[in-house]
Order: structure tokens, then C-alpha cells, then sequence
């Protein structure tokens, strides 16, 4: 049965970084290093550029998981950062969301590491509680199709929203006139061919 046509409200939507680790990341495999990096951080930037709540959190920092990936810290300071001291899940962790809860938004965006246990479990969670959520899918990333796969069918089928980091920015943009400039370096910084198009839009402009 179709569903009808939900779109993300950027006065309604919070973001939700889960467990992008320094050591989770060496397990991701089903998209390559730099362009995974490069799409976190363009979701980052996403988050930053349309001034949305955002949540950092990890899981068992002094583990194998590793801690934090700094870029994101560094990009984001003043976003919550909840540090699990081992549940797998987020939603098992009270400070996590509570977190969420404080932001009174009701829409859900989230990408993470590793997409079938860090990513699934905390959107099955919250959906279970009434949120609408979409996951980032060119933001979250684990060991191979098959795996990615099967954790996007489980997602789908209990209501979640699959999009990428690019549709995202479009679609809380909205109409390109609000802000042309801002838009278009947001997008020249993270997609070279973008940059291309950009570059000429200026230059027939004078």
C-alpha cells in the first residue's frame, strides 16, 4: 500500500550521528573510505547549514569501537555527545533519549556505523514511538550489500524513509531562492561535479 508523501520539515526534523568510531569505520566495506567520509561530513554540514538539533553518540569508547571520528566534534561543538558506555542499541540508553526527546521534534534523521545494528535498531526503536524517521543511506555504512540490504528492507517495512545526504539539503531547501549561494557552496564542497555547475552559474552571471 502507497504511503502518502511525507516530507522533512527542517522546523521539525532533529539529526542523529550514531557510532561513526575510528574503529567501526575500518569494518565498512560497501562504500569506499573517502567517499563515506565525505558524505558524513556533507550531513554535517546539512545539519549545521539549516541549524537543525544534531546528537553525536558511541558506544563503548574504550573498546574495540574506538572513540569518535573528530571531524565531527570539531564541525559540530556544541551538539550533544552522548558516549554509551556499552549499549548497542542508542535507544537503550536513557541520557540518549532523553537527548532526543528534549528537541521536541518529531522527525528523525540518522546515519551511523554499522547500518544493520547502530542504524537499524535505534530507527525500529524509534519508530515504535511514534517518530518518522530517514535514514541517511550514503552516511551509514557496513561490511557489504548483502548486509546493507537486508538492514534497508528491515527498516522499510517497519515505516522508515531511505534518502541520501543530497536529498536531504534539497529537500529542506526547498526552493533554490532562498538561498542560492549558501545552497550551492554547501553542495560544491562535497560534490566536485556540483562544484562544476556552480562555477559556470557564476561565470554567465558576471
Amino acid at each position: 500500500m502507497n504511503k502518502p508523501y511525507v516530507r522533512l520539515d527542517k522546523d521539525n526534523v532533529m539529526v542523529l550521528l550514531v557510532d561513526h568510531q575510528t574503529g567501526l569505520l575500518s569494518l565498512v566495506r560497501d562504500i569506499e573510505p573517502d567517499k563515506f567520509q565525505n558524505n558524513v561530513l556533507a550531513l554535517a554540514d546539512v545539519a549545521e547549514y539549516f541549524k537543525l538539533p544534531t546528537i553525536l553518540t558511541t558506544s563503548f569508547e574504550d573498546g574495540p569501537n574506538g572513540p569518535i571520528v573528530p571531524e565531527l566534534t570539531q564541525k559540530l561543538p556544541d551538539a550533544p555527545y552522548i558516549a554509551r558506555p556499552g549499549q548497542i542499541n542508542a535507544w537503550d540508553n536513557s541520557d540518549f533519549v532523553a537527548a532526543v526527546k528534549v528537541t521536541g521534534k518529531k522527525q528523525i534523521l540518522i546515519a551511523g556505523v554499522v547500518t544493520e545494528v547502530c542504524v537499524a535498531f535505534p530507527v525500529l526503536s524509534a519508530i515504535a514511538e511514534g517518530y518518522e524517521v530517514f535514514v541517511v543511506t550514503d552516511a551509514s555504512g557496513t561490511f557489504n550489500a548483502m548486509t546493507r540490504d537486508a538492514a534497508w528492507t528491515r527498516m522499510v517495512a517497519a515505516g522508515a524513509q531511505l534518502i541520501t545526504w543530497f536529498g536531504v539539503a534539497c529537500e529542506l531547501q526547498r526552493d533554490w531562492r532562498n538561498d542560492v549561494e549558501g545552497l550551492g557552496r554547501l553542495l560544491s564542497n562535497h560534490i566536485p561535479d556540483y562544484r562544476n555547475l556552480i562555477t559556470s552559474y557564476k561565470r554567465d552571471r558576471g
